[in-house]
C-alpha cells in the first residue's frame, strides 16, 4: 500500500467528502478519486459507500481506518528520526592514547560546542592493526592510525601531519650525555615499551633485529605517561612520538638520545571505510579534522 495513498484514505475519513479532502491535500478531485480507488482495487475491498448524497466508512474502511493511522504515524516517526539522526547521534572514534592526549582534544572540543546533541565515544586502538580491523567490522566510523604510509584496498586514509620519533631518557642517564648513540650500544639498556603491537614499538624492534641487538631487559607499559614517569626516573629508556615528550623534553625531565639510526617517518592519518556512508556530521567532523592539522 502506498503511504500516500493511505494518507489520502485518512484524510477522507476526516472529511467524508472527496471535494474536501482535495481542497486540504491540494489535489485535484480526480486524483483522489483515483486514489481510493487504487486502494480499494488493492485490497478487493469497497472503503466508502454513497448513501444518497453522504459518503460512509464501510466496516472495512473502518479497520482500515485504524491501520493506516499507525502506518502514517510510524513513518512520520522515522522520518523525523532520521532528521534527528542529521544532527545528532553518535560518534565513534579509533585513536592510540597518543592521538587521544596529545592531538585531538581542542578538536574534539570544538566539534562537540558545534553539535551538542551528538554523543562521541572513543573506542581504543593500541595498535593500527586493531584500529584497520575495527573499521573493516563497521566497529568504529572513523580512527586516527599513526603509522608509516601504508595502503589498504579497504580503507581511505587522508595523511594529516608528519610524526617524529624519538629515544628518550632521564638527562642523568649515561646515554644522555653522549653526542651519538649507535644501536649495538642499547644491549645493556633496559627498554620501557608500549603495548605489542604499537605501531612505533614494532619500528623499534625492526630496528633493533636488523642490527641484531637483544635488550639486556625489556618492560611493557599500557600508559604512555607511566613510561615516561620512568624514564624520568631513570629507569629505562624509551621510543615514542616526539609529541608526546615535548613538554617533559622542554622543561629539562626528560632528554633527547642522540640516535644515529633515522628512524622511518611515521605519518598521522585520519581513516573511514572505503564504503562508509558519510552522514553530515561525520562529514563535518573529517573537514574539521583537516583544518585543525593544517593549522
Amino acid at each position: 500500500m502506498d503511504i500516500k495513498h493511505l494518507q489520502t484514505f485518512l484524510v477522507a475519513c476526516e472529511t467524508l467528502n472527496f471535494t474536501k479532502t482535495a481542497e486540504r491535500l491540494q489535489y485535484a478531485q480526480s486524483s483522489v478519486t483515483a486514489q481510493i480507488k487504487n486502494l480499494e482495487n488493492e485490497l478487493n475491498l469497497q472503503l466508502f459507500e454513497r448513501l444518497g448524497k453522504k459518503l460512509v466508512l464501510t466496516h472495512s474502511g473502518e479497520r482500515l481506518r485504524q491501520y493506516a493511522s499507525k502506518i502514517v504515524h510510524l513513518e512520520e516517526e522515522a522520518r523525523n528520526a532520521m532528521v534527528s539522526d542529521q544532527n545528532g547521534g553518535t560518534l565513534i572514534i579509533g585513536a592510540q592514547e597518543s592521538q587521544c592526549t596529545y592531538r585531538l582534544p581542542d578538536l574534539l572540543r570544538d566539534f562537540k560546542l558545534k553539535y551538542p546533541s551528538i554523543q562521541l565515544i572513543f573506542k581504543a586502538a593500541h595498535s593500527d592493526e586493531v584500529a584497520a580491523k575495527s573499521l573493516m567490522d563497521g566497529e568504529i566510523d572513523l580512527a586516527f592510525i599513526m603509522d608509516t604510509q601504508k595502503t589498504n584496498p579497504y580503507l581511505a586514509s587522508t595523511p594529516l601531519i608528519k610524526e617524529k620519533l624519538i629515544i628518550i631518557s632521564s638527562p642523568d642517564h649515561s646515554l644522555a650525555m653522549r653526542k651519538t648513540v649507535t644501536a649495538e650500544d642499547l644491549v645493556t639498556e633496559t627498554i620501557l615499551y608500549t603495548e605489542s603491537g604499537c605501531s612505533y614499538r614494532k619500528i623499534f624492534e625492526e630496528i633493533l633485529s636488523y642490527y641484531k641487538v637483544i635488550p639486556r631487559t625489556t618492560l611493557e607499559f599500557v600508559s604512555l605517561e607511566a613510561i615516561k614517569k620512568c624514564v624520568a626516573a631513570n629507569l629505562g629508556i624509551a621510543v615514542l612520538p616526539e609529541m608526546v615528550v615535548e613538554k617533559e623534553i622542554s622543561e629539562g625531565d626528560l632528554s633527547e638520545v642522540n640516535f644515529e639510526v633515522e628512524m622511518p617517518v611515521m605519518v598521522t592519518q585520519m581513516a573511514i571505510h572505503k564504503d562508509k556512508w558519510i552522514n553530515p556530521p561525520l562529514k563535518d567532523f573529517m573537514s574539521m579534522t583537516k583544518k585543525y592539522f593544517k593549522q
